[in-house]
């Protein structure tokens, strides 16, 4: 399947391929376009958008477009639950949760956007494993796997 939203990515942007490619689509295609490009290049790929205004899985009542993907695909897991909340924290402007974890991943992504990688894929591909650290901390935190 192919999912599309706006290029440059920052948190938000990683941190749902991420959950999509872990939970939902491993599969998973990404197309990176300007935002204004969005709609148009999703409805003739037959791409889901995602974290761009307007969309169904985007920022909705102060929650974040990785908030909504856990909602619309019923991702219950207690460490993508929390890890939520993180990604929360680092891509919207108030926070709901606190998590003080949120500030470190806030400043990864910032940093990443400086290393002068290529495109948007390969932030991806170097920053996926950042994910992967931060849901095993989660799970050590939810208790499902041992500290």
């Amino acid at each position: 399947m192919k999912w599309i939203t706006r290029e440059r990515v920052k948190v938000d942007r990683v941190a749902c391929p991420w959950l999509i490619k872990k939970f939902i689509d491993p599969e998973a295609e990404f197309i990176f376009v300007p935002a204004d490009s969005v709609l148009s290049v999703a409805k003739r790929e037959g791409a889901i958008p995602f974290d761009v205004e307007g969309v169904e899985l985007g920022h909705h009542e102060g929650r974040c477009s990785f908030e909504a993907i856990l909602q619309k695909y019923h991702v219950t897991d207690p460490a993508a639950q929390l890890l939520a909340k993180i990604v929360h924290g680092a891509d919207v402007t108030h926070d709901l949760y606190g998590r003080p974890e949120a500030s470190g991943l806030k400043a990864i992504a910032e940093g990443f956007r400086l290393l002068g990688l290529k495109d948007d894929h390969e932030i991806l591909e170097h920053e996926f494993i950042v994910y992967d650290a931060l849901y095993a901390y989660c799970s050590m935190k939810e208790g499902t796997i041992p500290a």
